[in-house]
């Protein structure tokens, strides 16, 4: 439960004088309205305070619905038959779970979408619209666990068929559907991946954050368009569920609107046995600044609400803890009389009441027209989101197979006697002989049931849900635009790689066709990336503008906020960072309009810290850059253990339309994002880059010539050895920072071994490694075909000598294509944790510097047999390496 006052009150010591206030109140109410009312008791807090009284902040209400039954708006539809249609879309969710476990052992979940049933079903009814020409409609971010209950929908409206329900959860002959929403297996179909716990909630709030950005922009025109997302009370122990709701009430997102499920039941057992989770959440939102909306009673308890005079029905409302409500509803109305109405008080109210009577009582969760009303409000109200907190019995109907029962989220199946109380309890028209095969059922074409069902979307716009793959093709800029950054940058003048990308931004977001689609998206580090120069001339935004004068106002470039400003900054904030990116990233479906989203971070904060929300990127379909800042183990010297990335390729690698790149140069990184910007936004595929980039200066050469189409295929010849026949010769590969310590490498294996070298860049160990398992899988496959060949071995194919890898990144980075190196191949890596210290002395450490790099080579060559072994010893005495050095991976 909330935290409640401990200032404990006295005694009434006047009672004439209380009522007296009381009558007050009530006459300013009768009236002058709650409006006036409501003013006139924050000035009595405030006066109150004033004289030094302690008043302690109470952010709940009683333990009722928030709209009282004489303020509820007449239901607009029929609801008898909405009742019924509802009933037969409860036993078709039911059934195909059922039906889909009796010659599988898939899985699937009954109990969620029978507690959240009429909660959806009332908003298909009257309030999600559907796309049109005139309205880009409502975004709905499903509760994962009830998708049953929408495919069921889908089926009575003819969207689905009835081989598609019995292939639930069996989708590898492409034929069954998805067990949860996901954009990539029914790209149609689901809009939002939401069954990751906690990102539903957190994408739904940055969604509704960007459609405002992208209205007060002026690329589209979002109207009354509203966000809602679906969540269980379970869900919201997680953090990222509750972890944006500040930023909603901060930001006045009155077009997002949260609807919780509270069937006060987690997955194992009750979400607050102890407490109240329906009083603790309104806590936390109202406190956080959100308008609340609780449908905790349903219908039935308004006569008996009407009769409580004395309150000691909403007393015994607020005594009861969510695991007593829990066993009531797992009991029968014999025990609710015995242990809810257990006063003599409580007791006379249900006097004349039946047991069956008292069992009918229901919960406000369960009841359209509580739920109508809670919709509209939430729909109408202005200035803050709307959490609508519907008190519900998980496993409704489902009676003693799991209906308020701790296993009831497990249940994925039902034996004959539960499928017949199940039909008797929803009175539907299955004959007893069919019970057992659990029948689909629908109504005729041409009857007032299916007339009325599909009026009821019709005139909401259409079907949901519903996905858009394409929106108009962006023109790209060719390569030649970025021609800047495929030359050398001069002598003497040095530069970062992350410097070529915010180059690269600011040529994009000046581009006349393209650049108001450029979404810049920093966490709070601006600055570290040298982004500072877009505060003034591109602005951040902000809805609310800039109220206030800069205390940088008078330099060059001062911090600018702006209504109509195109950086989103999030503050400290990787996961709604991310979340942003996520929105900008599907705005072609969402939208209709397609976005360039450039996401920039700390290489080690990006996907290590928010790697479900990357991955919920590539099941949406997202496109746009993610871009790694400040990447490896060794070139962000100083930050120490924490900072320093030597993974996040990897991970990324994990992600399969995730494509990745480990630039060197400012040549590759214009190359990668042109070919990305290609491939996203005019071909539309659904891909995202993530791209490295270092914060380390240093002077970059010319593109070698002809080299685009292997940098984007991960390896190009950057440079080749002298032609000598008789001189020995290694392969020397490299990326990222350590690319420029394998350059040195080749020089001192020239210089002082006389050993020449083949210097290949490697901006994809990701993308090579893809390709090579491509090939072999081919090969594998069609084995009378001649056999193809993966691009590593085509540019190592009439090269001589060991290949040697080197990175910033851990060892198995470039291990990923050995495979493909049929010869003898050394890789040098940062395994182990970071520390803080100076570029070169981490790289001494890590053991993947110049001297280390020229070591390997030396024993490469030795193991092949070509120099003698005193050579490796005569190197580690020159180089003045330490033989019994602690291994980095150890210490």
């Amino acid at each position: 439960m909330a935290a409640t006052s401990n200032v404990i009150l006295q005694p009434d010591q006047d009672s004439q004088e209380t009522q007296e206030w009381l009558d007050a109140l009530h006459g300013v109410v009768a009236n002058e309205g709650p409006e006036r009312a409501h003013f006139l008791i924050e000035k009595m807090i405030e006066a109150g305070r004033e004289e030094g009284i302690d008043i302690p902040y109470s952010a709940t209400t009683q333990y009722i619905n928030t709209i009282p039954a004489s303020q509820q708006p007449k239901y607009p539809g029929n609801p008898d038959m909405e009742i019924k249609l509802h009933s037969y879309i409860r036993w078709n969710a039911m059934a195909m779970v059922v039906r889909a476990n009796k010659h599988t052992n898939v899985g699937g979940h009954i109990a969620s979408f029978a507690s959240a049933a009429a909660l959806y079903d009332v908003g298909f009814s009257h309030f999600w619209r559907a796309p049109t020409k005139d309205n880009g409609g409502d975004l709905i971010f499903f509760q994962g666990h009830s998708v049953p209950g929408v495919y069921a929908r889908a089926y009575m409206l003819g969207r689905l068929t009835e081989a598609q329900l019995d292939g639930y959860r069996q989708e590898v002959d492409g034929k069954g559907i998805s067990s949860y929403p996901h954009p990539w297996l029914m790209p149609d179909f689901w809009q939002f991946p939401t069954v990751s716990m906690g990102l539903g909630p957190l994408c739904a709030i940055y969604a509704a954050r960007f459609m405002k950005y992208m209205d007060s922009r002026g690329m589209i025109e979002a109207k009354d368009r509203k966000v809602w997302a679906f969540l269980g009370d379970g869900e919201t122990d997680e953090v990222e569920s509750l972890g944006a709701i500040g930023m909603a009430a901060r930001e006045k997102l009155d077009n997002l609107i949260f609807v919780i499920n509270c069937n006060l039941q987690r997955l194992d057992g009750p979400v607050r046995g102890n407490g109240k989770i329906i009083q603790e959440l309104e806590a936390e939102f109202r406190g956080a600044g959100w308008n609340v909306i609780k449908v905790v009673w349903g219908t039935h308890w308004d006569s008996l609400l009407a009769r409580d005079t004395k309150g000691l029905l909403k007393k015994r409302m607020m005594e009861c803890v969510d695991g007593e409500y829990q066993t009531f509803k797992a009991k029968n109305g014999a025990y609710v009389r015995e242990h809810f109405f257990n006063t003599p008080e409580l007791k006379a109210m249900v006097a004349d009441w039946t047991d069956d009577e008292i069992w009918r009582l229901n919960r406000g969760g369960h009841d359209l027209f509580k739920i109508f009303s809670a919709y509209k409000a939430a729909v109408e109200h202005k200035g803050q989101p709307t959490l609508i907190l519907a008190k519900t019995i998980k496993g409704f109907g489902m009676g003693q197979a799991g209906e308020a029962m701790n296993i009831s989220h497990q249940q994925k199946k039902l034996d004959t006697d539960a499928v017949r109380r199940f039909r008797d309890r929803f009175e539907l028209p299955v004959p007893d002989d069919q019970v057992a095969e659990v029948p689909y059922l629908k109504f005729a074409d041409d009857s007032p049931e299916q007339k009325y069902l599909l009026e009821r979307r019709m005139t909401l716009g259409g079907f949901l849900p519903a996905r858009a793959r394409r929106a108009e093709t962006l023109p790209v800029p060719p390569l030649a635009t970025f021609a800047a950054l495929l030359k050398s940058s001069g002598e003497g003048r040095e530069l970062s790689t992350t410097m070529a990308v915010v180059r690269i931004m600011n040529m994009l977001m000046k581009d006349k066709q393209i650049g108001r689609h450029v979404v810049p998206i920093v966490p709070d580090e601006s600055r570290t990336f040298g982004m500072e120069g877009m505060f003034r001339q591109y602005g951040i935004w902000n809805q609310e503008g800039q109220n206030y004068v800069p205390e940088d106002h008078d330099q060059l470039m001062f911090y600018k906020e702006s209504k109509t400003g195109q950086v989103l900054q999030e503050g400290i904030n990787e996961a709604g960072a991310m979340a942003d990116w996520i929105a900008a990233g599907t705005a072609y479906s969402v939208h209709g309009v397609q976005m360039i989203p450039f996401y920039i971070f700390y290489s080690m904060f990006g996907l290590q810290r928010t790697m479900d929300l990357c991955w919920a990127a590539g099941d949406q379909r997202t496109r746009g850059f993610l871009i790694g800042g400040t990447s490896g183990r060794t070139t962000l010297n100083g930050e120490g253990l924490q900072h320093e990335d030597g993974h996040s390729l990897l991970l990324a690698n994990m992600i399969p339309n995730c494509v990745s790149y480990d630039p060197t140069f400012q040549y590759e990184v214009a190359v990668v994002v042109q070919d990305g910007m290609r491939r996203m936004f005019a071909e539309q595929q659904d891909v995202y880059y993530y791209i490295t980039v270092l914060n380390e200066n240093y002077e970059h050469p010319d593109m070698p010539a002809g080299a685009e189409a292997d940098i984007v295929k991960g390896m190009y010849a950057f440079r080749k050895g002298g032609e000598s026949t008789n001189t020995l010769r290694v392969q020397l590969l490299g990326s990222g920072s350590i690319f420029r310590e394998v350059i040195a490498a080749a020089d001192l294996l020239k210089n002082d071994w006389g050993i020449e070298s083949d210097l290949w860049g490697c901006p994809s160990f990701n993308e090579l490694a893809r390709d090579g398992q491509d090939v072999d899988r081919f090969n594998m496959l069609h084995p009378l075909d001649a056999p193809r060949v993966s691009h590593v071995e085509k540019c190592l194919k009439d090269t001589s000598g060991p290949v040697i890898a080197a990175t910033d990144y851990i060892k198995m980075f470039a291990e990923q294509i050995r495979p493909f190196v049929k010869r003898t191949y050394v890789t040098l890596g940062t395994d182990g944790f970071g520390r803080s210290d100076t570029r070169e002395k981490l790289r001494h450490f890590f053991e993947v510097d110049r001297r280390w790099i020229t070591v390997a080579a030396l024993k490469a060559l030795a193991d092949d047999g070509l120099i003698e072994r005193d050579k490796v010893a005569a190197a580690l005495l020159k180089y003045q390496l330490d033989p019994n050095k602690p291994n980095p991976m150890t210490v």
